[in-house]
């Protein structure tokens, strides 16, 4: 869901970060697979970051955008890659030209065909169902209107193309994009070997919504044998990046 007004400039600190995002979730510190990236990239850089849960929607109408010394930045990729720059935290210099393209390719895969089955799996296939389950506090008004928002996501997965597929053969497509991702991880601690990258960040932000935030799916069953990696990895990622796992999700646990 999109709205777009340009929020003010806000400056919290030199250097400092205002994350903008949606709020938390149930068992995810959030249910967008971007969000999770940008601020578990936030943590592997050691870089200060302050949240905002009251404007997630940024002005180019996506989650998350972020603020930094007064300017405002949006697109989950491209404030990484800025942060990357300015604060010299490049995690992939190590690694070859062919081990980059290689990266780039299995993100996007995951974040321009994989993230449509969860979408479609969460609006509409479920018709909204299901998210009350994994977002606690959501907008009331939201309930009521949940066909017409049901109806704006699955013309959006159709634009994109993915939504002019049957269930079955999108739940196919995302089965196979997981045993992919899967084939690929291997035994290896992390998708590029034995050190975390920005790659990393952004595979755990979608494979994170697989592991815990699509109870019920035809996926769940999936990521707990045949794709056990992809959940030990990101068991793996929660541990060293969140250890606040718990006390960020809504409501906290103890």
């Amino acid at each position: 869901m999109a709205g777009c007004m340009k929020k003010a400039k806000v400056s919290i600190g030199k250097d400092v970060v205002l994350l903008h995002q949606l709020e938390r979730g149930v068992f995810t510190p959030s249910n967008s697979p971007f969000p999770l990236k940008l601020e578990t990239y936030l943590r592997m850089a050691n870089i200060s970051y302050e949240n905002d849960f009251k404007d997630p929607m940024g002005p180019k109408g996506k989650t998350p955008w972020m603020t930094l010394n007064g300017q405002d930045f949006s697109d989950s990729q491209l404030c990484l890659e800025l942060l990357a720059t300015k604060f010299s935290k490049d995690f992939s210099s190590h690694l070859t030209d062919e081990e980059r393209a290689i990266g780039r390719a299995f993100q996007i895969m995951a974040e321009e065909h994989l993230y449509w089955v969860v979408v479609l799996w969460r609006w509409v296939y479920t018709k909204g169902k299901t998210l009350p389950n994994i977002q606690m506090n959501l907008p009331a008004l939201l309930r009521y209107v949940m066909p017409i928002a049901v109806r704006i996501m699955k013309g959006q997965a159709s634009a994109q193309g993915l939504g002019r597929h049957s269930e079955q053969e999108v739940i196919e497509m995302g089965m196979k994009d997981l045993r992919a991702i899967s084939a690929y991880l291997g035994t290896k601690p992390y998708f590029m070997g034995d050190t975390p990258t920005e790659m990393d960040c952004a595979m755990f932000g979608i494979l994170a919504q697989f592991v815990w935030g699509m109870q019920g799916s035809p996926f769940e069953p999936y990521m707990k044998d045949e794709l056990i990696n992809l959940k030990n990895f990101c068991e793996r990622m929660k541990d060293k990046f969140w250890p606040d796992w718990d006390q960020c999700l809504l409501p906290p646990r103890v």
